[in-house]
Parts: C-alpha cells; structure tokens; sequence
C-alpha cells in the first residue's frame, strides 16, 4: 500500500539535496501513513507537516530526512530523540540500524505512539519526560535529535552526546528557528553549522521554554 507514493516521495527528497543512500532506503521503507491520523492519510506522502493532535505535527519529511542526515549515523548507533510525537522519525532512526532512545512530554502522545510501536514490532526505548534535560541512564549518545524548537542549546544534552558525536537542533524564537549541527570535538570543544529558516513547535521543558 502507498509503495508509488513513498516512491514519489523519495525522488522529491533527492531533488533537494538529500543523498544519503541509507536515509532515502528507511523512507522507501517506513510507512508514513501509519503515523498519520485517519483524516489525514491522504497527505501522507506529501512533503508537508501535519497534525497529530495537542497541537503537534508530524514534521515535514525533508525536515525528517535532512535532520536525519546530517546525524551521519553507522549502524548500531545510539542516539536520544527529545520529542517522540508521531514516532515518524524514530522509526526511520531504527530502519536505518540505529539504537533509538525517545523522550515524549505529552502522555496522550507517548501512551498514543508507545501501543502503536507495540503493534508494528518497532524496539525503541520510549520514556515519558522532560527531553530538556536527557536520558541520562544511557548516555553517552552517538547522536541527539531534537524534534521541536529551544531557545537556546540544552546544556545537559551536551554533556550526554558521545565525543565524536553530533547533535541536530533547531534553535531561535517560538516561531521560526535556525537548524544547529553541533558536532563535539572534545569534553571543551564543539563545532556548530548553522542552517536558517526552520519552523518548530516549542521544545518546553527545564532547558527549553516554559509552558504558556
């Protein structure tokens, strides 16, 4: 089902720039439309954001796909997700061979994605907490997602990303936000490529913004 419109879906990734073969092999792979509420399958393959309910989204898979990406991770990887939401992109990290560890603040949301990674036999470890402030028990992470937007870089994420490791953030206002791949060359030491224009929900949390 849908196997045209992942297809679709692929190509148009390639066309903006994403070329990492084992990231566009878990798109071809994952199916989106599982992580998609019903009145909304029909967009599945769309390369658009759409509502999960609470007011989140799944995000927009050149989003998933570039964040993805720039993680540069191997087989085997472990790497802390700080949103679960919809579980999209989690299950491209475990398509891929990564170790996935997901923090999810809402509980609707994470008991919502929790019974559903259940059903398709997906194996990542999901927490329900405050993502602001890590997994601390796991750590340290080859890599750091996080799926909405801070106002500034989580200090105790950067204590639990591995030397070596990277961490993709966006960072900014609530509304619009700067992509940050932060790499850590040392316990002293990062390095940080900056790509504008991205648009997050608010990461809320200890570390991040505070609830409205």
């Amino acid at each position: 089902m849908y196997e045209q419109e992942r297809e679709e879906l692929v190509e148009i990734l390639k066309q903006k720039e994403i070329t990492d073969e084992r990231v566009l092999n878990a798109f071809s792979k994952v199916e989106r439309h599982l992580f998609v509420p019903g009145v909304m399958k029909h967009h599945s393959y769309k390369d658009v954001a759409l509502p999960i309910g609470y007011e989140q989204t799944i995000s927009q898979p050149y989003t998933v796909a570039f964040m993805t990406q720039s993680l540069k991770t191997k087989p085997g990887d472990k790497v802390l997700e700080i949103g679960t939401g919809s579980g999209y992109q989690a299950a491209i990290l475990l398509a891929m061979g990564v170790k996935v560890f997901s923090i999810e603040r809402n509980h609707d949301i994470y008991q919502r994605t929790q019974k559903l990674f259940d059903k398709l036999g997906l194996r990542a470890a999901l927490r329900f907490g405050d993502g602001t402030i890590g997994w601390e028990e796991y750590a340290p992470y080859n890599g750091i997602i996080v799926t909405a937007g801070a106002p500034s870089v989580p200090k105790r994420l950067i204590k639990q990303l591995a030397v070596g490791g990277r961490m993709v953030i966006p960072i900014g206002g609530r509304k619009i936000q700067t992509m940050k791949v932060i790499t850590k060359i040392s316990e002293d030491e990062l390095k940080t490529e900056e790509i504008p224009n991205f648009t997050f929900v608010p990461l809320i949390g200890k570390e991040g913004w505070k609830e409205e």
